[in-house]
């Protein structure tokens, strides 16, 4: 009787670790999630000490490149990036990608701190320093999901992955509170927060962690490296530069730039689809759309992040830019302030997500990932209700709700994408979510923004002049300031700027000293953009609601509870003529003795395994398949 190749049980070759090596992976990989996800956000409420700190005006012209790179070059490049990086840890390591992600992110933590220039060339400095920090970062995001998916099982994975999603989406409204704490003290502690816990990270994962997954040494696609890479970036650069003006176009649309850059990158990601269907190893598994519960999965997550992408940047232009400075808060401590009102929207993800995550492990994803996007849609909702000067603990109610539904969703949904997949391409898979997840992002902001710019450029030069002109402002200078872009009036609002200082120079002088007193306040400025930024509020909520609602129906059609039996499937060899029922059954008892680790046997008394009765049934009447066979678990 021929013995069973080790070479396809992954576990055959796999390290031996104990019981509480789960655990483990789970902290290490949570810690570099939260890192990663913290990071994105400490920026943009940092924005205005760091423009400081290195002597920029972001309202000046041409720095408003400057002012988008620095928020979003991060993401664009972890959206490029995770891939990549997800498909080189099926072929060289998770465990070793994800280590190199914490030394690569930790070493540009450092070097953004130490910057020694001024000006725009510290932006410039800044920026290329982030994108690179983004490099690791997206060998973090690539490789988390697959590491604790192959160190949990099936029945404890919702409940792990839960928190890990959840602390990383918490994580980017902690990075808030933590850079308006630290961004006025000294700017450069927005990045060096980072450095003990990353040097920690890098030591504490090449010590603890372990390569328990499938290896699957390949080819490196380079063609679909390639040309993956330049289309998203192509693409994603022109919703960067779309947001800004272009000529007498409030935003640049229309600019043969951006139309360029949008239009040439998707005919380079059809190229890249294309050749995604002739290499052998591809990068990005297109095959994988085929099983219901991945395609679902993701396309509800990718509709998620479309409706709560950008409602961070939502959030933080309405309270530091309208509802905090009409309360009485300078415009200095606004950042401050705007992280620590939002904190019942990460309190709702803390709440819900470990719940929703340990639930969906006996229940599947499917409730309370639907419910989660219904509850979001509803609070979104509720959010365009209330007036832009409203009452605080109706908004955190409201915020709490979201979070809360945000919550449900995002375990469950995680845990469903990551159950779906084999053993052998978790890396790639949990890539392409992330992708998705991220490129979201990227393109809510895009979208996010637009709707605001339009809902100002639609009212704002009437109430601008309106304003300025009653508080006796000459004609031509209320003429001259009421053509502002709406662009940077929402960026004034997003980093806590009063412009009309600025904007009004030496006219200031010529007024009354109650009206210029008036004009640089707390109330004059945020008022008069209230009406206006309400309107496009409005559209931008309704975008959401109807993001969410269409990821409930997604996430309806994922079917019932689906697990992809990582160890089963690569297990059994049900070749014909030299595989024995006796060889079947002890391939598969010794793939759940490899699983169990104690609770296991629990587990398979609840869930008795029918698929390895029915390929024993299959090889006694010689009806087995000369090829392997690939074995699925269905349970409901």
């Amino acid at each position: 009787m021929p013995a069973p190749s080790a070479a396809l049980s992954p576990a055959a070759s796999s390290p031996a670790v104990g019981s509480r090596y789960k655990w483990i992976a789970l902290s290490n990989t949570t810690l570099g999630v939260l890192m990663v996800t913290i990071n994105s956000s400490i920026v943009l409420i940092a924005l205005p000490d760091i423009f400081r700190g290195i002597g920029i005006n972001p309202l000046a012209p041409g720095n408003t490149t400057i002012l988008l790179w620095m928020m979003m070059g991060f993401m664009v490049v972890t959206a490029v990036l995770v891939v990549s990086f997800g498909r080189l840890g099926d072929m060289f390591g998770r465990v070793r990608m994800f280590n190199m992600g914490f030394a690569i992110f930790s070493l540009f933590s450092v070097l953004l701190s130490v910057s020694w220039l001024q000006g725009t060339g510290a932006g410039w400095y800044l920026i290329i320093m982030r994108i690179l920090q983004g490099i690791g970062g997206a060998m973090l995001f690539a490789n988390s999901s697959a590491i604790l998916t192959d160190a949990f099982p099936a029945n404890q994975r919702g409940m792990a992955l839960g928190l890990n999603q959840v602390a990383g989406i918490a994580g980017s409204f902690l990075g808030l509170v933590l850079g308006g704490v630290l961004g006025p003290v000294d700017w450069r502690w927005v990045f060096l927060v980072s450095v003990p816990f990353g040097i920690l990270g890098t030591v504490w994962s090449y010590l603890k962690l372990r390569e328990l997954g499938v290896r699957k040494p390949a080819k490196l696609d380079l063609g679909g490296n390639l040309t993956f890479a330049a289309g998203l970036i192509a693409v994603l650069v022109g919703i960067t530069y779309g947001i800004q003006p272009y000529g007498s176009h409030v935003m640049g649309w229309t600019s043969p730039l951006v139309i360029s850059l949008i239009g040439g990158g998707l005919v380079v990601l059809a190229i890249f689809c294309w050749i995604e269907t002739r290499v052998a190893e591809p990068m990005f598994r297109l095959s994988l759309f085929r099983i219901r519960a991945f395609t679902a999965g993701n396309l509800a997550s990718l509709l998620s992040s479309l409706g709560r992408g950008g409602l961070m940047f939502i959030l933080i232009i309405w309270l530091q830019g309208i509802y905090l400075p009409i309360h009485g808060y300078s415009f200095e401590d606004t950042p401050l302030w705007a992280g620590i009102a939002m904190l019942p929207l990460t309190i709702g993800f803390l709440l819900a997500g470990p719940v929703s995550g340990y639930l969906s492990d006996r229940f599947g994803a499917r409730p309370f990932a639907t419910g989660g996007m219904l509850l979001a849609a509803l609070s979104f909702g509720l959010l365009e209700m209330l007036p832009v000067d409203f009452t605080y603990w109706q908004f955190a109610a409201i915020l709490l709700l979201n979070g809360i539904g945000m919550g449900l969703f995002a375990s469950p949904n995680r845990a469903g994408i990551m159950n779906s997949l084999p053993a052998d391409q978790r890396g790639v898979g949990a890539g392409m979510s992330a992708t998705f997840q991220n490129s979201a992002m990227v393109l809510s902001i895009g979208i996010f923004f637009s709707l605001i710019i339009l809902g100002l450029s639609s009212s704002l030069p009437s109430h601008l002049y309106n304003g300025l002109t009653a508080q006796g402002v000459p004609v031509a200078d209320a003429t001259r300031l009421s053509h502002l872009p709406p662009t940077a009036v929402m960026f004034a609002a997003l980093l806590g700027y009063n412009p009309i200082r600025m904007l009004l120079g030496s006219a200031l002088t010529k007024l009354p000293a109650q009206s210029a007193a008036y004009l640089t306040g707390h109330s004059f400025f945020p008022s008069l953009i209230s009406g206006p930024f309400q309107t496009g509020l409005q559209i931008a909520f309704d975008f959401s609601i109807v993001a969410c609602l269409i990821a409930a129906v997604a996430s309806l059609l994922r079917g019932k509870r689906y697990v992809h039996d990582e160890l089963h499937g690569e297990a059994v060899l049900a070749t014909a003529g030299d595989v024995t029922p006796a060889d079947i059954a002890s391939v598969a008892i010794a793939a759940d003795l490899i699983e169990a680790e104690a609770d296991v046997a629990a587990e398979a008394a609840a869930q008795p395994r029918v698929a390895v009765a029915e390929e024993i049934e299959d090889a006694e009447r010689g009806h087995a398949s000369p090829q392997p066979a690939t074995r699925f678990r269905r349970e409901r």
